[in-house]
């Protein structure tokens, strides 16, 4: 079986949405610092985009945590591969996510860092999936809600491959 890839949010809609969600995150958060916490690997793409535009003190730090593995739907456990380099209390945090889908991963940290006792903690995500949603968990910062479709891109995967492309795509399996 094979894999083709159709473009389903192109380049320019893709940075058009992500510059008016800095915009509104430049406003919410004027007068403060913000530390963005960037998820590993699929979110660093939308990161380093989301960062070019906020005018605010703005400071980064990354993590691993996936409930994915290889496949194409959430195994259910969730992993942490990589913590924080440096601490977030007292700090202003936003946790930038590439794709809410089943919640676990994004409600395990939520909690995860919460402890950690930060001024405030929010979430900015790409993409949000509610139809796979198994956990109750809301963006405050979201710049596309898209139906139950695997998609790769800008970032997001299918084992490894399509991070590169400059859209986000629906991946189709085709039999040989």
């Amino acid at each position: 079986m094979t894999e083709r890839v159709s473009i389903f949010i192109d380049q320019q809609t893709l940075e058009a949405k992500i510059a008016e969600v800095a915009a509104q995150i430049n406003k919410d958060y004027a007068g403060r610092s913000i530390h963005l916490i960037c998820i590993l690997k699929g979110s660093s793409f939308f990161a380093c985009q989301l960062a070019k535009h906020l005018t605010i003190p703005t400071t980064i730090d990354f993590m691993s945590i996936s409930s994915y593995g290889s496949g194409t739907v959430s195994s259910g456990i969730v992993r942490l591969s990589k913590d924080l380099d440096e601490p977030v209390e007292g700090k202003n945090v936003l946790i930038v996510e590439d794709i809410i889908d089943s919640g676990r991963t994004l409600a395990h940290l939520k909690n995860l860092l919460s402890t950690r006792k930060p001024a405030s903690l929010s979430i900015c995500t790409l993409l949000d999936k509610p139809d796979r949603r198994v956990l109750e968990i809301d963006a405050d910062y979201t710049c596309f809600q898209i139906p139950d479709k695997f998609v790769v891109g800008y970032g997001l995967d299918y084992d490894q491959k399509y991070r590169n492309l400059p859209f986000i795509g629906v991946v189709e399996f085709v039999e040989e």
